[in-house]
């Protein structure tokens, strides 16, 4: 009777879990009331050690860097959002990128986007390349290129969608469709739409990624990384990555981010929104060059956009005619509520130069290649009153 009751507590469990809408899951996926005390919150266990009754009879716990209580709880949140059945915490994203590659070996290949946040990149060619790992950059735009680069040692192909910094959108059903034809893993980086908008594993992803420093935390007070997927094999490997390699959050981290995830909506909501009129503004100043927002008709891949994703984000780029370098740098720092600064996806507003921020690592040409110039400026866009964010670019083109 108890096995029973048990079983049956369970079913009903993952059933609500799994007919909740986002909203809800933000607030209550994947998480159960804390059966210490009954608390609402999750408790921050700050402790790496756990008593055991005897040698390895334990209560599933025994040594924080494997498991922790806090952390759990945080991967079962990121698992719901995704609607994935596994989520892995790490202590970055660039830490969650690692693991990944991890699972590669020397002679092994990964097809990626030209258009890439410049810390993947690299992590890709300044570590992995030396342990034999091989590494193409192309536009993910057209299926054919990507095709015409596979061969027997391709193991994934990496994709952002929307990328940093150039909001450039791919199409992930199309690429699942030659990643599952090739037998290859298909990573989707979902950092800049976030699972409000955009859910790759719904569109045949295999692995989604997440800097859960940007939109799931919100706060700009944590680093943090996250995938979420479901083949329980490659699951199985990421867990022992984890546990391997030792790079976790900490508990304090995973309740951050857990709080965090339960505005994820509303934030979001707004963000859309002002990134929308910012976008509008932008278009029509006269002294801009180009706006790249995928929300916007002009946007190459808006049609791309409207198909997987459910609003545009709060990210876009911009340029300004005739700027170089110095009179790029002088508009940022006559910023004021857009500060300038690394990182995105914060409630407040920021801005930042790609160029010689976070995209300094990748050598000019490729930059410039990929649209990254001296004079584009990449807007995380806040939730702030719209007014206010328009007055202080308003101020800055004086």
């Amino acid at each position: 009777k108890i096995i029973y009751t048990f079983v049956l507590e369970l079913l009903c469990f993952i059933l609500i879990f799994r007919i909740m809408k986002f909203n809800t899951k933000t607030i209550h996926g994947g998480q159960k009331i804390d059966p210490a005390f009954n608390s609402v919150m999750q408790p921050i266990y700050q402790t790496s050690t756990y008593a055991q009754k005897s040698p390895g009879v334990n209560k599933g716990f025994e040594y924080s860097r494997t498991h922790n209580p806090t952390r759990t709880a945080l991967q079962n949140s990121f698992a719901s959002l995704e609607n994935a059945k596994y989520g892995v915490a790490f202590s970055s994203g660039l830490a969650a990128i690692d693991a990944i590659i991890k699972l590669l070996s020397p002679g092994d290949e990964v097809i990626s986007t030209n258009d890439l946040y410049g810390g993947t990149f690299r992590l890709f060619t300044k570590v992995f390349e030396k342990y034999g790992v091989k590494f193409h950059f192309t536009s993910l735009h057209n299926v054919s290129d990507v095709e015409s680069l596979i061969n027997e040692n391709t193991k994934v192909i990496w994709a952002e969608t929307p990328t940093n910094p150039m909001i450039n959108i791919f199409d992930i059903e199309a690429l699942s469709i030659i990643s599952k034809a090739k037998n290859l893993l298909l990573v989707v980086d979902n950092t800049f739409a976030s699972p409000y908008l955009q859910n790759p594993i719904n569109l045949g992803a295999d692995i989604v990624m997440h800097s859960a420093t940007k939109y799931l935390a919100g706060h700009s007070d944590v680093v943090l990384g996250a995938l979420m997927l479901n083949d329980d094999e490659i699951a199985e490997k990421l867990y022992f990555i984890q546990n391997a390699s030792g790079a976790v959050p900490g508990p304090q981290d995973c309740f951050l981010t857990l709080r965090g995830i339960k505005t994820l909506h509303v934030r979001m909501q707004r963000h859309c929104e002002n990134a929308h009129k910012v976008a509008n503004f932008l278009t029509n100043h006269e002294m801009v060059e180009k706006v790249y927002w995928p929300g916007l008709d002009s946007h190459k891949n808006h049609d791309v956009a409207k198909k997987q994703m459910s609003g545009f984000g709060g990210m876009l780029s911009f340029r300004i005619k005739d700027f170089n370098k110095e009179q790029t740098i002088k508009f940022l720092e006559k910023l004021h509520l857009f500060t300038l600064a690394e990182s995105l996806g914060g409630v407040e507003s920021l801005c930042g130069h790609p160029a010689t921020m976070t995209h300094a690592s990748i050598p000019v040409e490729e930059r410039e290649k990929s649209g990254v110039t001296d004079s584009l400026i990449r807007l995380s866009v806040g939730i702030e009153d719209i007014d206010d964010l328009i007055d202080d670019l308003k101020n800055a083109f004086l």
